[in-house]
């Protein structure tokens, strides 16, 4: 499983970006998108199972950020809409066979982990 993560940048509160991470290998693995903020620990953000019927989003992105896969092209999207300043954080995409590791938010264990991105939100 290789993950690759991009499509970040700069923008102004109230914009939408959409993050891409390319997931060679991943077909059968859950996918979660995380976050770390400067001087924050790493959060989860959103995940989606490996068929992409179940998603989970964390409680301030909920209503914001959708996130979905394309199991042909090996690509999970996070579209965030409504960007808000404190959405400003590198995000990484990672990879685990089971949904729940992803979701728990507790970092150690998970399968993979790709690069991360920085997404940048000026109020």
């Amino acid at each position: 499983v290789q993950l690759q993560a991009s499509g970040g940048g700069l923008v102004q509160a109230g914009e939408s970006l959409t993050l891409s991470c390319a997931a060679s290998g991943a077909r059968f693995y859950a996918i979660g998108w995380f976050r770390q903020a400067p001087g924050k620990d790493r959060e989860v953000v959103a995940c989606i199972s490996s068929g992409g019927g179940t998603t989970y989003y964390v409680d301030s992105v909920k209503g914001r950020f959708t996130v979905r896969r394309d199991n042909v092209e090996d690509t999970v999207f996070l579209q965030m809409n409504n960007l808000k300043p404190e959405d400003t954080a590198v995000y990484y995409c990672a990879a685990d066979r089971a949904l729940d590791p992803l979701v728990s938010g507790l970092l150690y264990g998970i399968d993979y982990w790709g690069q991360g991105t920085q997404v940048t939100v000026s109020s």
